[in-house]
Order: C-alpha cells, then sequence, then structure tokens
C-alpha cells in the first residue's frame, strides 16, 4: 500500500489510533497530506518512521531519544558517537532499574514467606508493616 489513512496506518503498525495521534502531537510523526476530506494521508515513508519509533520504544529508548534519533537519521553527518552516547545512557538507566527491581523481587518473597508462615494465625503482618510510614517500614516485614 502506498498510502495510508490513519486508521490504516494503526492497523498495519499495530498501534492505537490514539498513539499516531500523540506522535503527532509530540512530533514524531507527520501526515503526508490531507484527503479532500480533510482525512490525515500518510505515505509508506511515515509507516517507516511508526515503526521505527516503535522498534526504538521496544529497546527502551524514551520518545526524547527517539527524537534525537530521528534527528541523527536525517542529518547528514555520522552519529554512530551520539547513538553510543544514548545507548550508554539508556543502559545505565536500565541497570539501576534492575537493581531497584531485585530489591522489590527479595521484599516480595519474603513478604511471601511470612505470609505463608502466618496463614494460620488469621493476622497478615504485611499488610500491618505496610500501614506502618515508609522510614520505618524500609522494604522489611
Amino acid at each position: 500500500m502506498d498510502h495510508y489513512t490513519i486508521g490504516q496506518l494503526a492497523r498495519e503498525a499495530d498501534v492505537p489510533i490514539s498513539t499516531v495521534r500523540y506522535y503527532e502531537k509530540r512530533g514524531l510523526l507527520l501526515p503526508d497530506r490531507r484527503s479532500p476530506g480533510n482525512y490525515r494521508i500518510y505515505s509508506q515513508a511515515a509507516m517507516q518512521r511508526l515503526l521505527f519509533v516503535r522498534s526504538a520504544q521496544a529497546a527502551g529508548f524514551t520518545l526524547k531519544d527517539i527524537v534525537a534519533l530521528l534527528e541523527f537519521q536525517e542529518s547528514d553527518a555520522p552519529p554512530c558517537k551520539e547513538v553510543q552516547d544514548l545507548i550508554e545512557a539508556r543502559l545505565e538507566q536500565v541497570v539501576e532499574q534492575i537493581k531497584h527491581l531485585k530489591v522489590v523481587d527479595r521484599v516480595l518473597r519474603n513478604w511471601l514467606k511470612v505470609c505463608c508462615q502466618a496463614e494460620q494465625t488469621g493476622r497478615c503482618s504485611v499488610l500491618d508493616a505496610l500501614q506502618t510510614p515508609a522510614k520505618k517500614n524500609s522494604h522489611k516485614v
């Protein structure tokens, strides 16, 4: 297909129409023209751009990162260093998220163990712990 309406574009890219509209609002995607009935019309290039955005998001890039990647892609200068910097920054964030998730995993496993041990008492110490202020609680049961 050479041209798409917003509905066709969204369907082909497997995204909601609201996502396409949001990307337009953020300047990531623009219709190529309007039909006589004022419908947005997108080209195959717009489809490729939409798929690029979705792939970049799936790789963990933020929309701000994706704007930069698109600018690098359209630039005449070799973008390798800038892309590398973006990847390194994103990796640092991922490492921090993994550390946080490991803490969450440990806390949840401990709470599950406590719940299973206290099941016969009818009193849930996890719920009691969650009711205390976070500073005192600090993820412990």
